[in-house]
């Protein structure tokens, strides 16, 4: 009874083989390391985008953040403005202004009105001078407290109402300071001249005895 022995692999071909099998092996990974060395690649590019869109965005912030020219001329006007005011005030209240003088004709018209009928030399000089003295006085004192006041009001608006972004301009302050300043020495003057304390009405003589 003849029996065929069973074949076998050489040595060589099934080295062979397990060399083929890990080149195809090494092939079918290659794919996958080029497609993270893809995405290695992209995402640099990603992170350099975002800097760009973070700077933008900053640039815009700043030019937020820069002050309005017209904004900033704008501030402060209206308070400048009644600063201004009140130092004019301050100064017509010293120098005397033209209703003053009108206001001062009219009683020295009136007590001339009073007066022509006959009259003593006293109630003369009270209708015709003293009257007339004392409204220059009223009315120059009425100036120094319209200027002391609005400077005033000037000086402590800003502690009242909402918070402003900005503080008050300093000549602002200055030019209210100066306002409040003449204010008072106006009413001082004033106060003075109205009860006669710088200088006394003039009175006449008595008549000599004949």
């Amino acid at each position: 009874m003849n029996t065929t022995p069973a074949k076998t692999t050489p040595p060589d071909e099934t080295a062979a083989a397990q060399d083929a099998a890990a080149k195809d092996t090494e092939t079918k990974d290659a794919p996958g390391t080029s497609s993270g060395a893809g995405d290695s690649a992209t995402a640099p590019d990603d992170l350099s985008t975002q800097p760009e869109g973070d700077a933008a965005d900053d640039g815009s912030a700043d030019e937020d953040l820069e002050p309005d020219p017209f904004e900033t001329a704008r501030h402060g006007v209206g308070a400048g403005a009644a600063a201004v005011v009140s130092a004019a005030l301050g100064v017509v209240a010293l120098t005397g202004a033209w209703s003053g003088r009108v206001a001062a004709e009219r009683e020295t018209l009136i007590g001339q009105i009073e007066t022509s009928g006959g009259g003593s030399a006293a109630q003369q000089i009270s209708e015709i001078y003293g009257d007339a003295w004392h409204t220059t006085a009223l009315v120059n004192g009425v100036f120094a407290v319209l200027a002391l006041l609005v400077g005033v009001v000037v000086l402590v608006r800003p502690a009242f109402g909402a918070p402003a972004d900005r503080p008050q301009p300093a000549w602002v302050r200055a030019v209210a300071l100066a306002g409040v300043a003449l204010g008072v020495l106006g009413v001082l003057i004033s106060a003075g001249m109205y009860f006669d304390l710088f200088a006394s009405l003039p009175s006449a003589g008595t008549p000599a005895a004949g």
